[in-house]
């Protein structure tokens, strides 16, 4: 199966207020030449999902993804039906925590997390985690601080302790902030990425990451684009959450840059 190419709507969040709104940004992403797109964005949870897949369907688009946050996750059977109308199998949360949280919160959340998926796979649904940076911070041990190390961290907890069905919606930009390899963990956890967040990275005058346009960073993308066609990846959504370029000439140009690779 070849992978298909999507634009992360976060990007657009701004445009898409209103179905009116998304309609139009639909309309835009697949001038560009996306596949579908994966809604998340403000306006999207408001939006019957009749409505949507109809959108989609007027512009030849597909949501190839959602988010969702736990709480709609909780309801298997709610949560099944909304994505069933969409023609949607895929979704994600958007992450957990944002830093400092203890090994034992992210336990348990490693635990309810593997439950809600096993139960949204039973009715079809597949439920993924979206990583950002904070998962490779290592634990602290405020008592030897000398013993800290850099492979306890909560995204090793969450690669050994999810249980399949729950797989990783792995966003390269983060993973790269965090101090990871992207490829190397594609490569680790093949097989449970089915979808994956595509932004690149560039360095400030001031040494200060910075997101940009894929293909326009310091990101590995030969390595990331090998990883990825050989895990089983079904989807590429690109994103940007904040940068110089306007949203959709961002996200003409990292398709742009993505077709030229071939």
């Amino acid at each position: 199966m070849s992978i298909q190419y999507g634009a992360q709507m976060y990007t657009l969040r701004e445009h898409c207020q209103t179905p009116s709104d998304i309609a139009k940004s639909c309309k835009k992403v697949k001038a560009m030449g996306y596949d579908g797109i994966q809604a998340s964005a403000a306006g999207f949870n408001d939006i019957d999902a009749g409505e949507l897949r109809r959108i989609l369907d007027d512009n030849g688009l597909v949501c190839g993804a959602t988010h969702k946050s736990m709480d709609l996750l909780a309801d298997a059977d709610a949560a099944a039906a909304y994505h069933e109308q969409l023609g949607c199998t895929l979704t994600a949360i958007g992450g957990f925590g944002f830093g400092g949280e203890s090994r034992a919160s992210w336990g348990e959340f490693t635990a309810s997390f593997s439950k809600a998926a096993a139960a949204c796979a039973a009715k079809g649904l597949r439920v993924g985690y979206h990583n950002h940076s904070h998962e490779w911070s290592p634990f602290e041990i405020e008592e030897h601080p000398e013993s800290i190390s850099p492979k306890d961290t909560p995204m090793e907890m969450l690669a050994e302790g999810l249980e399949p069905p729950a797989w990783f919606e792995l966003d390269v930009y983060w993973v790269a902030h965090g101090g990871g390899d992207p490829a190397a963990w594609i490569d680790r956890l093949a097989g449970r990425v089915y979808a994956l967040h595509y932004k690149d990275m560039t360095i400030t005058p001031t040494r200060e990451p910075k997101m940009c346009e894929v293909g326009a960073g310091n990101l590995n993308w030969p390595r990331i684009r090998a990883a990825a066609a050989s895990a089983g990846v079904e989807w590429v959504f690109v994103e940007r959450d904040s940068g110089d370029l306007d949203p959709f000439d961002s996200l003409q140009k990292s398709i742009e840059n993505i077709r030229a690779w071939g």
